[in-house]
């Protein structure tokens, strides 16, 4: 399969490949391999090859939203890396490899609104189509035209609708053979120096809370839609925490008692009670047991289940 994988044109193939080095949590062991394709081509090749040998598949993006085992995978790691940026009067594409963060300046400096609230977000575009990611009342689905992915067999592409977006999630988390390979997205235009100010406002709160150089993948649980709450957890809400219809998972988890928790070399923050990092020397094992035991303390005290955000490979 090395062999067969190695002779693909625009794949780089790579052997024993530490994962923590591809993750944002620093966090993982080696994968037997990792593939990088860089067309689609390449990659449909690569699923053809991997799967024709009957060997564990796992495609993934920047790794920013990962929790990789400390074992690593016994397989091929995947990634599609094709990255371009092409803006054409309101609509801008690009493809799953490329920065979010290129993208959003691209749009910044093109004129166009829509996503610059998404600045200081980790990681590719695939994963925020993906995951449908979002910020400060903007979400990547409100701006998605169209999505172009691989279904295993060939490359389609559909609307809007046909993502089946909510929140944080999509088609694509729920349909993991499908893989994104772009996506456009319909903007609006703005003035430019306007859309810098937003942005730079916005990354500078980010990162008084999520420091670049924190080991961390950011929040881990997804917020919680008020009207999806049971009724009895409801009326324990306070109104002043609900945002958009949102309530923050850090308010339960605040409330169970989850700042400052540490297992080894994990911590959660004393400051934001959903954020998990790297402290020194961190595993994936403690990070799986320091969220398994705070939805086990979510459950016991309101009666319902926190979800991730993040993403698990390996286990």
């Amino acid at each position: 399969m090395l062999e067969r994988l190695a002779a693909i044109p625009n794949l780089q193939v790579s052997q024993n490949v530490q994962l923590a080095r591809h993750t944002r949590f620093a966090i993982g062991g080696p994968a037997r391999i990792l593939a990088d394709a860089s067309t689609e081509a390449a990659l449909a090749a690569a699923i053809e090859t991997v799967m024709s040998a009957g060997a564990a598949l796992s495609v993934i993006g920047g790794g920013t939203n990962l929790v990789v085992s400390d074992a690593g995978f016994d397989g091929v790691v995947l990634r599609y890396t094709a990255g371009s940026i092409d803006i054409t009067g309101e609509f801008a594409s690009a493809g799953a490899g490329a920065m979010l963060q290129d993208l959003v300046d691209a749009t910044i400096e093109a004129g166009l609104h829509g996503i610059e609230t998404m600045t200081g977000i980790p990681g590719w575009v695939g994963g925020a189509i993906y995951g449908n990611a979002g910020a400060y009342g903007q979400s990547i689905h409100e701006r998605v035209e169209s999505v172009r992915f691989f279904d295993g067999h060939e490359v389609r592409e559909i609307a809007n609708d046909e993502c089946e977006f909510r929140y944080r999630e999509s088609i694509f988390k729920r349909r993991k053979e499908w893989i994104v390979l772009s996506a456009t997205l319909r903007l609006e235009p703005g003035e430019s120096a306007a859309l810098r100010a937003t942005a730079d406002g916005i990354l500078k709160i980010r990162n008084e809370k999520y420091p670049p150089t924190m080991r961390c993948a950011g929040s881990i649980f997804k917020n919680l839609l008020l009207v999806e709450l049971p009724p009895e957890v409801r009326a324990q809400v306070p109104e002043r925490v609900v945002r958009e219809g949102k309530v923050p998972s850090a308010y339960f988890l605040e409330v169970a008692g989850a700042k400052g928790m540490r297992d080894g070399g994990i911590r959660v923050a004393d400051y934001h009670a959903n954020l998990i990092y790297n402290d020194a020397g961190g595993t994936a094992e403690q990070v799986r047991r320091i969220i398994d035991e705070l939805k086990r303390r979510v459950h016991e005290r309101f009666g319902f289940d926190v979800e991730e955000e993040v993403q698990y490979v390996g286990f």
